[in-house]
């Protein structure tokens, strides 16, 4: 009895200690300052990411590169057209950051406790934390992919126009004629594409750390350096399923809506129909654009969340 008694103690003790790891102001400051990073980067690059999301969604659209397809939407849509849907995408990204980050860093205060750090231990906890972040955050996603879609000029015939006000709006239209799971479309390959961020992070952390070796702190250069190339392997890897993703969270095709389900075989669907339309090329339309946004996006975030993390560190005489 005694024994148990011990146990349950330490038990206890332990989910305290794990608790007091999690819940610290060295987390929220890193997690504030990723999702600031990332909200900072994304609007600087935001039309990129729109001609992306046009050359993956618009099977139809002749112009293959970046410059030319913002020309048009330009033309066609107004100057503005390519900023349609920044505020739910800098809503959805602050938010998703923030739970990334957050967890990312609470794991690895955590795991690393005892232990030096690995890559093999990077990319575990990028991709926990990947995990958490897209179970809580992908109603965003798809309600911003709707929206930044919203009133766009296509070529092809296949695609329905959405008629949301808003983001309260989409999220009830949503809800009321496709279900609550439409919520979550796209979810399957958003969960294999956690590895994303977890290669990212990985190569991130490795680089880093070789860097840190040499000298006691980044440059700013080095840092955007780093989260460019730790970005650019991840994005060309995982592209293909990418590409899945942002059909499936559009979710207004008229043929085969049927198929749009939540599970595997919309995905396996999507990819052999598009492999067999465009090509196994098909997989990787619209790949300059995102490397192009991605990979400044990322190192200008990165810099971002260095910079604003040490600087409030010292502020607060903590550690990072």
């Amino acid at each position: 009895m005694e024994e148990e008694g011990d146990n349950y103690i330490s038990s206890a003790a332990d989910l305290k200690s794990a608790m007091s790891s999690i819940l610290t102001y060295e987390n929220l400051v890193h997690a504030v300052s990723g999702a600031v990073g990332s909200m900072t980067a994304m609007s600087v690059f935001y039309p990129l990411d729109t001609a992306r999301l046009r050359l993956q969604v618009d099977e139809n659209r002749k112009s293959r590169s970046t410059p030319a397809v913002l020309m048009e939407i330009i033309k066609e849509e107004g100057l503005l057209a390519p900023y349609r849907g920044w505020f739910p995408v800098i809503a959805s990204l602050c938010c998703s950051n923030f739970v990334f980050f957050y967890t990312f860093n609470s794991l690895k205060t955590l795991w690393l406790k005892a232990t030096p750090p690995t890559t093999s231990k990077d990319l575990s906890i990028g991709f926990i934390a990947g995990i958490v972040n897209v179970l809580f955050t992908t109603p965003l996603w798809v309600v911003n992919t709707r929206l930044k879609l919203q009133g766009a000029k296509f070529r092809n015939d296949d695609i329905k126009p959405t008629t949301y006000t808003g983001i309260s709006d989409a999220f009830q239209k949503i809800l009321q004629h496709e279900g609550i799971l439409a919520l979550w479309n796209g979810t399957l390959p958003s969960l294999l594409l956690v590895f994303n961020p977890a290669i990212q992070f990985m190569f991130y952390e490795a680089l880093k750390r070789q860097v840190l070796k040499q000298q006691t702190e980044l440059s700013s250069i080095q840092v955007f350096l780093i989260g460019a190339i730790a970005k650019a392997i991840a994005t060309t890897v995982t592209y293909p399923l990418q590409t899945v993703q942002s059909i499936l969270r559009f979710g207004h095709e008229k043929t085969n809506s049927e198929k749009r389900t939540f599970g595997c075989f919309s995905v396996f669907h999507l990819t052999k129909q598009r492999i067999r339309r465009l090509g196994f090329l098909g997989l990787y339309k619209g790949l300059e654009a995102k490397l192009l946004q991605t990979v400044l996006t990322a190192a200008l975030m990165f810099l971002v969340y260095e910079k604003l993390a040490n600087l409030t560190f010292r502020l607060m005489a903590l550690k990072g």
